[in-house]
């Protein structure tokens, strides 16, 4: 999976980006200083004021040219917008071909419409070919993202998804080796049904696209906070959770089953905690005349750094002060604006 996601990002998804002239530009690069560089590197990312103080006498620097100069070296390290991109496009896309195929699966079979049907005959119930392929290729998507997560671009909840990731896996795994596998089916589409349309959305954003990714972001949100809020609660921890006992009664392992079913919906109470919370954001600033309501390009799982007071641009108009050297080192003073700041999964 992880080879294939490289030749896709490689030969389709680059193309796709340059041609809507997203360019492969990082961020504004730090001026070489060997001391602030070995702070960066042997000490902390994030001086307090003590030390930008110390700093400041020792170079000669303003507090603010070095708070500057740190912003820049850790911006230095995120990821171009063509590299987001590339990563967006390769998740939407089978994020998308996946539920297409879970949802022509399983309309044609009968526990999508009678979820009873998971647990009669259990377990000796055949696997068919079409269910273990539905089965394997979600299973080595997941075991990609599990790996993949180390070097794609990190977010503020990194342990959030590594804690998803390694249940989501063992719960497939669970499922699969305890022919829990119709069942199984139901929860992978329903929690399928969302991921596309964020995806879209962030690809939108990175295009520069903001009302079609305004709408993007408001339908996943809807569909979102409908599938795992409603209908997974409401349709597949009840036949999990009573559907199956009244037919099969309880065992060993249709309690691990069922707990790590509920650690799923803890992180969904927890993700749609941070989308209310983003619209709520977006709403507030709506009225007071500062962003359009929709406007959902800032994302509370955004990449680390992301934050506005991490973006540097000069005030257009206003010079920076002249640039000071003291001991071979050249810094240069200014002041900053916040800027743009890109929305992440």
């Amino acid at each position: 999976m992880l080879m294939v996601r490289l030749i896709f990002e490689r030969f389709v998804a680059k193309p796709c980006a340059i041609a809507l002239n997203i360019q492969a530009n990082g961020p504004q690069i730090a001026q070489p200083n060997a001391i602030l560089e070995k702070v960066f590197t042997a000490i902390t990312k994030h001086p307090d004021e003590k030390r930008l103080e110390g700093l400041s006498k020792q170079l000669d620097w303003d507090v603010r040219s070095i708070q500057r100069w740190f912003r820049q070296r850790r911006n230095q390290e995120k990821p171009s917008t063509l590299k987001r991109f590339c990563e967006s496009m390769w998740k939407f896309s089978f994020g998308l071909y996946i539920f297409t195929y879970g949802v022509r699966f399983l309309k044609k079979t009968p526990w999508l419409w009678n979820t009873r049907h998971c647990w009669y005959n259990y377990p000796y119930q055949p696997l068919t070919p079409d269910l273990h392929y539905y089965y394997i290729l979600e299973l080595s998507f997941y075991w990609s993202l599990m790996f993949s997560q180390f070097t794609d671009i990190k977010r503020k909840d990194f342990g959030v998804m590594f804690l998803h990731h390694l249940v989501s896996i063992f719960l497939i795994t669970f499922s699969y080796v305890n022919n829990m596998a119709r069942v199984g089916t139901l929860v992978l589409c329903l929690h399928d049904s969302a991921d596309a349309l964020l995806e879209a959305a962030k690809m939108a954003n990175y295009a520069k696209f903001q009302k079609i990714c305004d709408l993007l972001f408001v339908m996943f949100a809807m569909v979102f906070i409908t599938t795992r809020l409603g209908i997974f609660p409401l349709w597949v921890l009840n036949t999990t959770l009573f559907e199956s006992w009244e037919i099969v009664g309880p065992y060993p392992s249709w309690w691990v089953f069922n707990l790590l079913l509920l650690v799923i919906q803890g992180l969904n109470c927890f993700w749609s905690y941070l989308i209310v919370k983003i619209a709520c954001k977006a709403i507030s600033k709506g009225k007071s005349g500062k962003w359009n309501p929709l406007h959902v390009s800032k994302d509370d799982r955004s990449d680390i750094e992301s934050s506005s007071d991490e973006e540097d641009s000069e005030p257009p108009g206003n010079n920076p002060h002249a640039a000071t050297t003291t001991n071979g080192t050249s810094g240069t003073n200014g002041y900053l604006l916040t800027g743009p700041c890109s929305m992440d999964d």
